[in-house]
């Protein structure tokens, strides 16, 4: 089977969730003797062109625009949209998969993609198909409990406040015109499939993203070199990681940490993230709250050293303060039998379950999320409990290999229909 996946970014050069999952399901299919096609885009003209990629063939087409006409050539980019029906015409996919396509390779793919192959499936990572942006206007920040139901419905209002300038008054019915041309939606969470169909975006089904447990295992000298390396390896390590925008809950973190430290003082926040302008808020209040030795940058990990980061801490948090769609911080920890702290907001509930494998706390409220995790630092045990309780529910219900056999399925499904 001739697969194309589309997705504005794909390693190794992204680092974003999205692509991550797409190139482990590519990756995967590989193996099993399909030829895999991937359409990315880069923003310098240098790395453009065609290239083999670990077996698969990788075609990067140059796009670069300022982020203020996003809501116009995210729905058709001149810079990319002839280019990929170049690519798709010459490749003849019998399926063709797009990920996250809402920047650069654009909403036209989609009706490109139908022209020229049997089926097309759309796996949304996120709320972008209605949101300019991460989406979080559902949230109260003042109710610092979890909420029973959240109304996931966006008023045109709220849109219009996200939005600002770029408002661009045809773009959701357009894209909504679009997914006309997609034969199946994937979402990678009952939560952001509740959000897309409160805002008339339908044929959804959840397919939740995977992990392989066997890439998590490491070495305990390699453990033993990363806690040297960062000088923790006397403290009661909370791991945070990847993008350290505000909305990931960084401002939260370090004021949480404030009242762990005061009961811990060996404990510290490890973060595994660029030093960019949000780090730099973050050390900033660590610095005012007297706190800045606690708080580790490590930069941002990859391959032995990430998993060293998770296999030295002693829980994971993921504090994100907006609807995020799975969040892998959550599996990975989990893999690595580490107890998470999560957010209530998104998909991340419905991978770890409160008192079982970890907690689920509202991040608004400083306090609960600092006794939570204040709780596993002082008991090792329950700790251990609730990372080996995580460990098997990540084996049973978040395997990759069942993620790629259910999307197989739903390939061969589809295509038989057609044929």
């Amino acid at each position: 089977m001739k697969i194309l996946y589309l997705s504005d970014d794909f390693p190794p050069l992204a680092k974003g969730g999205a692509s991550i999952i797409a190139y482990r399901i590519a990756k995967d299919l590989l193996k099993k003797g399909h030829q895999i096609f991937i359409i990315t885009s880069v923003q310098k003209k240098s790395q453009a062109g065609e290239m083999h990629f670990e077996g698969m063939t990788l075609f990067r087409i140059y796009a670069n625009y300022h982020e203020r006409w996003r809501a116009y050539l995210s729905l058709y980019n001149f810079q990319t949209v002839n280019k990929v029906e170049e690519i798709i015409k010459k490749i003849k996919p019998d399926v063709v998969h797009a990920f996250n396509v809402h920047y650069h390779l654009s909403y036209h793919c989609f009706k490109i993609a139908k022209q020229y192959c049997k089926v097309v499936f759309l796996t949304a990572c996120d709320t972008m198909l209605f949101t300019y942006g991460k989406f979080f206007s559902y949230v109260n920040p003042d109710n610092l409990l979890i909420p029973a139901h959240f109304d996931y419905h966006i008023s045109l209002w709220d849109t219009i406040k996200q939005a600002k300038k770029r408002y661009n008054p045809l773009r959701n019915i357009i894209i909504r015109w679009y997914l006309k041309y997609v034969d199946k939606i994937f979402s990678p969470s009952k939560a952001i499939k509740e959000a897309l169909e409160a805002n008339h975006i339908k044929n959804i089904d959840v397919i939740y993203s995977g992990i392989d447990l066997d890439e998590w295992r490491i070495r305990e000298s390699d453990i033993s070199s990363f806690k040297e390396k960062y000088n923790v390896l006397d403290k009661k390590i909370v791991f945070f990681g990847g993008r350290l925008s505000g909305l990931k809950g960084g401002k939260n973190i370090i004021l949480v940490m404030e009242k762990v430290i005061s009961e811990i003082p060996q404990a510290v926040l490890l973060i595994a993230g660029h030093k960019d302008d949000n780090a730099q808020k973050m050390l900033i209040l660590a610095k005012e709250l007297k706190i800045e030795n606690n708080i580790i940058f490590t930069g941002w990990l990859l391959g032995n050293e990430l998993k060293a980061a998770y296999h030295s801490c002693d829980l994971a948090v993921f504090p994100s303060l907006y609807l995020d769609g799975f969040g892998l911080i959550n599996l990975e920890a989990m893999a690595a039998k580490k107890p998470m702290v999560s957010t209530c907001f998104g998909g991340a509930s419905e991978i770890v379950v409160d008192n079982e494998t970890g907690y689920v706390v509202n991040p608004f409220n400083i306090k609960i999320m600092a006794q939570k995790i204040s709780d596993l630092l002082k008991n090792p045990e329950k700790a251990k409990q609730f990372s080996q309780i995580g460990y098997e529910r990540v084996k049973k219900y978040f395997s990759i290999l069942e993620q790629i056999k259910k999307t197989f399925k739903y390939y061969c499904n589809f295509l038989e229909k057609k044929d």
